[in-house]
């Protein structure tokens, strides 16, 4: 069952269309990434489905309401924690909890978050004189006060050094297994591999793939990846002429080939038949990143190429 449904959306800013026909649907309790590059439409979509853009075409429902004319009672299920925020900068953490505590019925224990999100020490210090991956984890927990059904992380762990990002994925999937639905728009491909069930990659305004991340990984050119030093070089274009393969880079003295398993048989054929040595080996599956790169580069190119 979904709990977020899009559908047709489209929203232009002058002469500007920043998404056009977007459709996807999100299922109740799933974790669903929103990936692409800078300008491809993400925030404005995730601000639609907020409430805080007025769509100019299509429909958006969360958990059945309109979140344009239905304000009230999205806001009573919607968590949001926006890319760009700011508060009085002489509140101190404490009171900004306990103000945002008050605008609830039945707010969620801040406490516990605070400890989770490393807090603890900041409770008495002003907003204005936290560093920046302070100010986004307080944001963070301003988000979950309202015991939300669904949440929407944008840009969720910029800021944070790599121990604190790790710790904010433990405390997303804590808030996900207790059946929050999750909309995490994100940059760090990581992050999306590791947090999400699946992921819309967005460019120029429209999806442009849609599932889960291993599906992604799998269906892009170049699904694995192939790294090796020879023994001695090989006539040109005889890598590059292995079936299945995508690419082949070279680094110094190392070989990068991507491609698929008839490229790892056809290659690891090739070597025992020219007798020659294939030193440091690794074959590994591609990533997310690899895959977004392939995605985005396609969409990119001009028909017919």
């Amino acid at each position: 069952m979904s709990i977020v449904d899009v559908q047709g959306l489209r929203k232009t800013y002058g002469a500007v269309t920043a998404v056009d026909d977007v459709s996807f649907t999100v299922a109740e309790g799933e974790v669903f990434g929103i990936l692409g590059p800078n300008g491809a439409g993400k925030t404005t979509v995730v601000e639609c489905v907020e409430g805080l853009r007025i769509p100019d075409a299509g429909t958006i429902r969360v958990a059945g309401f309109d979140p344009h004319r239905q304000r009230d009672e999205v806001t009573r299920i919607l968590g949001v924690q926006l890319q760009a925020s700011d508060l009085q900068p002489k509140l101190t953490v404490q009171e900004t909890l306990e103000m945002y505590s008050a605008f609830y019925a039945g707010p969620a224990d801040w406490r516990p978050l605070v400890e989770r999100l490393d807090l603890e020490e900041q409770l008495s210090r002003r907003f204005g004189k936290l560093s920046g991956g302070q100010k986004q984890r307080l944001f963070i927990a301003l988000s979950l006060l309202g015991n939300p059904r669904v949440v929407v992380f944008d840009e969720l762990t910029t800021a944070l050094d790599p121990r604190a990002r790790r710790r904010t994925w433990e405390l997303v999937r804590d808030i996900n297994a207790s059946g929050v639905t999750i909309l995490l728009v994100t940059h760090f491909m990581e992050e999306a591999q590791y947090l999400c069930d699946r992921v819309a990659v967005f460019d120029r305004g429209e999806v442009v793939a849609l599932g889960t991340p291993d599906e992604l990984i799998s269906s892009s050119a170049g699904a694995i990846v192939i790294s090796f030093r020879l023994s001695e070089p090989l006539p040109e274009g005889k890598l590059e002429s292995l079936p299945g393969t995508v690419s082949v880079a070279y680094e110094g003295a190392k070989v990068v080939v991507r491609g698929s398993d008839d490229t790892v048989d056809a290659l690891i054929s090739m070597i025992v038949r020219e007798r020659i040595s294939a030193q440091g080996l690794r074959i590994v599956d591609a990533t997310l990143d690899d895959a977004f790169l392939s995605i985005t580069a396609n969409a990119e190119a001009p028909e017919g190429s």
